[in-house]
């Protein structure tokens, strides 16, 4: 510093010879070397080019981005002034978010309801995407205007009461390390920046949701529309939250991704070529993935990143593949480029759905931007840049190196401008610039008035806020909540962050440049559960691929009906193959984990993928095998009727009275009951038709075997009687009939009596034993006892044959030993077929099997003892004496 030199030479600092804190690292040294050599002295101008000063009784400032600054990335090899370049992008539609801030500065100063008799101003510095710029901003804001003078308070006229700050998170943390000190209140919108503890953070204040709201949104966008194979690409640092949290809750929901990349990230080091190489293998990845839905999750400049993506596939010739995708954006994306991409294809975001920040229509802020004029707007530091490169002239006075063939004018409208290069309608970015001036708004108008006091000057009255401290909007800042002027609510959490919901827009492009996004669903964090996510799917435009249906996106293909999935090793949970339901199970929908079985009552048809309801169904008189059993039935019971009846008109003759007349009577009594007993298996099972129908079975078989085994001890007794000096003489007569008769009866009707005491048989429906039916069957109870039923007629029936074998050959009248020996045979045969058959049989057929064994051992019986006796009684009268039967058995 040298006294004695001219004013603007008094003081001079060499930026590269200083030694910075580490906290601002290589940050503000960046930008005293962009200057080559920053000459600040009292009264000078600050280096900022881009500025937009609006006075005002209460500031309130503007940290925003529009340009883009490349410059070479510092060595420390050679002198940072011989390595940085003056390369400017801009981003035409950032312009919006200054506009939206200069129009709801007006809108608050012509509402004499908020803040009566005070007016606000502005002040918006341009941070360049860069934290060196937006470092010397926020000490620029510590400076009356025009003095570049940091904690320098002359006059604190200039002092603003807040500053709006964004559009990206980072850039509001290096705004943060400044102005926390000085615990001024900054609202930030655009990116919502990673929360921690440090005290920065306790001075921002998000216009913007909770982010885990929108990571919500997002998982039930994808579960609505089963989007369950994904990719997912992010762009910084900021993206962790969601790579780090938001995804394994989606893994948890059934969602897989097929790849999760970092794709490229628009820097201040203008080293293109690792850029667009970065950005190449970026684009490899997403167009030879099968998945058709990308998140991209990234920043207000992302799409422009997208962009290049698309131009370089598009110079591979293999851009289609771009197209065919569904890009699903989040919030802090917006539609941005540079102006040498106004001739670039768009089409790739056709049928993109994004997230938006819930916004409604300002009323006059398309007549605002209608009245924007270069040549009248003197304090706008930022319109001329822009109204160069939106509509591609220049003019005469210009700042930046551009070679357009025409000057401009000024008269230009931006209603001309395609939507890819600068939109008329307000966008969720700027909606949020214009409740952040609200919120301060509001905020001052609760203020206690002891804080304002009246001053008069000269030109008029106006308040003017006096010894004010910034910390102290905080509290007023933090409870506010309020109306807009198009009816939005604004207000904030404990957190700080703004309580509201997002929309859900489609993304419809159209082949002049411009686009249209199509309000299709919202998402109301506040809401209750069932209102809190609404889509409005057929108002939803599709890329053109998918021709203009919903898209798939998936490993594979769908398991159909019918089938389940089965995991495929080595691949992700959602890639599987698929197999075929097994029997008696089904799927009635695709990409089931497992196939189930019907219900009790139902069966699977076919094709496996529905359930049909079961037949009920019996052993009925009016089926054709009812209809043969009740013929057969009838038939035998007709015939053993008639045999019964000739035997009782022939009861004298000696073939009758042979072997015990009263026994031939019981048995042919008994073989009638057994054949009316198969009436009781015939018909829908009841209540006493069950109760009586193996009991009445068991017992009546065991009264007809009783007295075949009587028959069969008589001839044996006979026998042995006619021997001389046997005692057997005693034993041969009625009584000893009767009594074998009477006793093994007596047995099985114990059996039987312990049977209905203890487990009594009972009307059931069996639902499993047959696939398509239901049969209503006599439930056993006890199937102990019915075997034992079983047992015991079958422990006489081979007794009785046992005996009559042996006995065949002894001399008997009419060879009665050997016709019982054949009709033990033909008994213990069917019955001893029965059960293996009865087990292996299911359903009516099980009683079907029941009755054929009643009928065949019936008629068996009845064939063989009693037929060659009434071939005799009918046929052959003249052997039918006593002198025959004399004979015989000599």
């Amino acid at each position: 510093m040298d006294v004695e030199a001219p004013l603007d030479k008094k003081f001079i600092i060499h930026g590269g010879a200083i030694v910075w804190p580490s906290k601002f690292k290589q940050l503000l040294p960046q930008v005293i070397s962009k200057r080559r050599s920053i000459h600040c002295s009292i009264g000078h101008p600050v280096p900022i080019l881009h500025q937009y000063y609006q006075s005002g009784d209460l500031i309130i400032a503007g940290i925003m981005s529009q340009l883009f600054i490349f410059s070479n990335a510092i060595t420390f090899e050679k002198h940072p002034s011989l390595e940085l370049s003056d390369d400017h992008m801009l981003m035409t539609q950032l312009y919006q978010h200054i506009v939206a801030l200069a129009f709801a500065i007006k809108d608050i100063n012509e509402n004499p309801q908020i803040l009566s008799n005070v007016s606000l101003g502005f002040h918006i510095y341009n941070g360049y995407f860069s934290a060196s710029w937006t470092f010397l901003a926020s000490f620029e804001l510590l400076s009356r205007r025009g003095r570049f003078i940091p904690n320098y308070k002359c006059d604190v006229e200039n002092i603003p009461v807040a500053v709006i700050g964004g559009p990206n998170y980072e850039f509001c943390f290096h705004m943060a390390t400044v102005l926390s000190m000085y615990k001024m209140p900054q609202l930030t919108y655009g990116s919502a920046p990673i929360r921690n503890d440090n005290i920065q953070t306790e001075f921002l204040h998000w216009m913007f949701p909770d982010e885990a709201h929108q990571y919500n949104g997002i998982l039930q966008l994808l579960l609505h529309f089963r989007w369950m194979w994904i990719g997912v690409i992010f762009q910084d640092d900021n993206s962790a939250i969601f790579v780090q949290n938001a995804l394994p809750a989606f893994a948890q929901s059934g969602i897989c991704f097929a790849f999760i990349e970092r794709f490229p990230k628009l820097s201040v080091s203008n080293d293109f070529d690792a850029m667009m190489e970065e950005g190449f293998q970026t684009s490899i990845i997403i167009m030879t993935s099968s998945a058709n839905v990308v998140v991209v999750h990234g920043e207000v400049h992302s799409i422009m990143i997208l962009r290049m993506l698309s131009q370089v596939a598009e110079m591979e010739d293999i851009s289609m593949t771009m197209k065919a995708k569904v890009w699903i954006m989040t919030a802090q994306v917006d539609f941005t480029s540079f102006s040498f991409q106004r001739s670039w294809d768009i089409h790739f975001i056709h049928g993109a759905l994004s997230f938006a920040i819930h916004s409604k229509d300002l009323l006059g802020f398309q007549e605002f931007l209608q009245m924007r004029n270069p040549n009248f707007e003197k304090e706008d530091g930022f319109i001329k840049v822009f109204w160069e490169k939106a509509f591609n002239c220049s003019f005469p006075d210009s700042s930046l190196d551009i070679e357009a063939e025409r000057f401009c004018t000024g008269e230009e409208k931006l209603e001309t401008l395609p939507g890819s290069l600068f939109e008329m309608n307000m966008t969720s970015h700027s909606y949020s610039i214009y409740n952040a001036i609200s919120a301060v708004a509001h905020a001052l108008h609760v203020m206690p008035s002891s804080k304002l006091k009246y001053r008069a000057r000269a030109g008029g009255s106006r308040w003017n806020l006096l010894n004010q401290q910034p910390w102290q909007i905080h509290h007023f800042l933090r409870s506010i909540s309020f109306n807009n002027s198009a009816g939005g609510e604004v207000s904030f959490d404990q957190n700080g962050e703004l309580v509201t919901g997002f929309d859900i827009n489609n993304w419809v492009t159209f082949p002049n440049k411009t686009f249209h996004r199509v309000k299709v669903g919202k998402l109301i964090p506040q809401a209750p559960p069932e209102k809190r996510f609404t889509i409005h799917e057929d108002g939803i435009t599709w890329p053109s691929r998918f021709n203009h249906t919903k898209p798939l996106s998936q490993c594979n293909e769908n398991c159909c009906l019918g089938y389940s999935k089965i995991k495929t090793e080595g691949m992700p949970f959602c890639c599987y193959d698929c197999r075929l339901c097994p029997e008696g199970k089904i799927s009635n929908q695709k990409d089931m984990d497992d196939c189930f079985q019907c219900p009790g009552d139902q069966y699977p048809n076919s094709n496996k993928d529905g359930c049909v309801p079961k037949v009920i169904t019996f052993l009925s008189y009016g089926e054709p095998l009812g209809i043969t059993f009740t013929t057969f039935s009838l038939s035998i019971l007709f015939i053993t009727s008639l045999v019964l009846g000739i035997f009782m008109k022939h009861k004298e003759t000696p073939i009758v009275k042979a072997n015990n007349r009263n026994l031939s009577y019981t048995l042919l009594i008994s073989l009638l009951l057994s054949l009316l007993c198969i009436f009781l298996f015939i018909g829908q099972p009841g209540k006493l038709p069950c109760l009586l129908r193996q009991t009445a079975f068991g017992m009546i078989f065991s009264v007809a075997v009783s007295c075949i085994l009587a028959k069969t001890t008589i001839v044996v007794l006979a026998f042995m009687a006619t021997k001389p000096g046997s005692k057997m003489r005693k034993w041969v007569g009625k009584q000893l009939s009767s009594s074998i008769v009477i006793c093994c009866s007596f047995i099985q009707a114990m059996i039987c009596s312990v049977w209905l005491a203890i487990s009594p048989p009972f009307p059931d429906s069996d639902m499993h034993s047959m696939t398509k039916e239901i049969v209503l069957e006599c439930n056993e109870g006890s199937t102990v006892m019915f075997h034992c039923v079983l047992g015991f007629m079958g422990f006489l029936a081979i007794v009785s044959f046992t005996l009559a074998f042996l006995a065949r050959k002894l001399p008997d009248s009419f060879n009665e030993a050997k016709f019982i020996t054949f009709s033990m045979l033909v008994f213990c045969s069917v019955w001893l077929t029965f059960v293996p058959t009865y087990l292996s049989t299911k359903g009516k057929y099980m009683v079907a099997v029941e009755i054929f064994s009643i009928l065949a051992s019936s008629a068996g019986l009845l064939g063989c003892i009693f037929f060659p006796k009434c071939y005799i009684i009918l046929l052959k009268p003249e052997l039918n004496n006593r002198q025959n039967l004399i004979t015989r058995n000599n």
